[in-house]
């Protein structure tokens, strides 16, 4: 049963990159638009994240749910040595749904709009931007229980460049999943184009923020290179990958924009295996050269099995009704 949980620990990973990679990207892309097209690019992000918006986090819920009940030593040290970055994507998360909902259906449309929509464009800029600095932090050997300053324990165990660039990744990786989502809500070729050119523009991004990644990692003693590529399945997702982006672009240079979502999320999913299986099942690496495992540091068998059954039950009365939802809510304006 315990490879139940971790299963949907990591499917509920890779959906709420997906999913609520997605909807923050619909912030990062306005933010990143011409003036005079703004407007425009606001209409397209609402129609394509609006299936979603209020849906995706639940895949957030569920992973810490998972790490709460399943694996209580994991979570305690996440939410202990990374407590400030939590808080403060917490906080990003909460003020963008507000700023969202404020924007989108107050009854008195005033100069309040303006500070609604800073709040959605910033918050959605800054919640991945922590995100991803979380994560690099689990893995970078920054977290060092030894450490006796408050500064080594709580600032730089997540704080660094290598960090930082993961930040960047992320954001980019947002900023991309938006743009390619939004193709097939267009209705006239200029409003396609458009977003085909936004598209382009975070596939560039995300490739240089990226290399950053493997840059930063080089510098910081970090064996990302090893990881990736010393084993078939690390090449072969890095591989399908980049098969994918080649084949989102000629779909695109096409305007044959059906398959662009699966292909974006499925590259997604290589991007994390790649990144992340090498080091599995440990989840956090500690400065001390200790780590965290989701095999050894586990709750009771019976907690598991109770949460494993739990989860398998949700799933089968929950997520079709989820589906159904998303299909209610999705518009194919063409």
């Amino acid at each position: 049963m315990i490879y139940v949980v971790i299963g949907f620990l990591w499917l509920s990973i890779c959906l709420y990159v997906i999913l609520g990679g997605a909807d923050f990207g619909a912030g990062i892309v306005e933010l990143f638009t011409r003036k005079k097209n703004r407007s425009k690019t606001k209409v397209i992000m609402y129609e394509s994240i609006a299936p979603v918006w209020e849906a995706n986090h639940m895949w957030l819920i569920i992973a810490i749910v998972i790490l709460f009940v399943g694996f209580p030593e994991i979570y305690t040290t996440l939410s202990t040595y990374l407590h400030i970055p939590l808080v403060l994507m917490l906080i990003g998360i909460i003020a963008r749904g507000t700023a969202f909902t404020f924007r989108h259906y107050d009854a008195v449309k005033d100069e309040w709009q303006k500070l609604y929509t800073q709040i959605f464009y910033f918050s959605s800029l800054l919640t991945p931007f922590f995100l991803g600095l979380i994560a690099a932090a689990t893995i970078s050997h920054s977290i060092n229980p030894d450490a006796k300053g408050f500064l080594e324990l709580y600032i730089f165990s997540w704080l660094n460049w290598f960090g930082v660039a993961v930040g960047l990744f992320t954001v980019a990786i947002c900023a991309y999943l938006a743009s390619i989502f939004a193709l097939r809500e267009t209705v006239d070729r200029v409003e396609l184009s458009l977003m085909i050119k936004k598209s382009k523009q975070t596939m560039i991004f995300v490739v240089i923020t990226g290399a950053l990644v493997f840059l930063t990692a080089y510098l910081s003693d970090i064996p990302l290179l090893m990881w990736v590529f010393s084993k078939p399945l690390g090449i072969m997702a890095t591989v399908f990958a980049t098969i994918c982006l080649l084949l989102i672009l000629r779909a695109m240079n096409r305007r044959k924009l059906l398959p662009v979502r699966a292909l974006a999320g499925f590259q997604i999913i290589m991007i994390l295996v790649a990144a992340t299986y090498q080091h599995n099942p440990n989840i956090i690496l500690f400065g001390n050269g200790q780590h965290l495992s989701l095999l050894e540091h586990v709750a009771a068998p019976k907690t598991i099995s109770a949460l494993g059954w739990a989860l398998i039950l949700g799933c089968i009365f929950i997520l079709p009704f989820l589906f159904y939802l998303m299909a209610s809510f999705s518009k194919l304006r063409r």
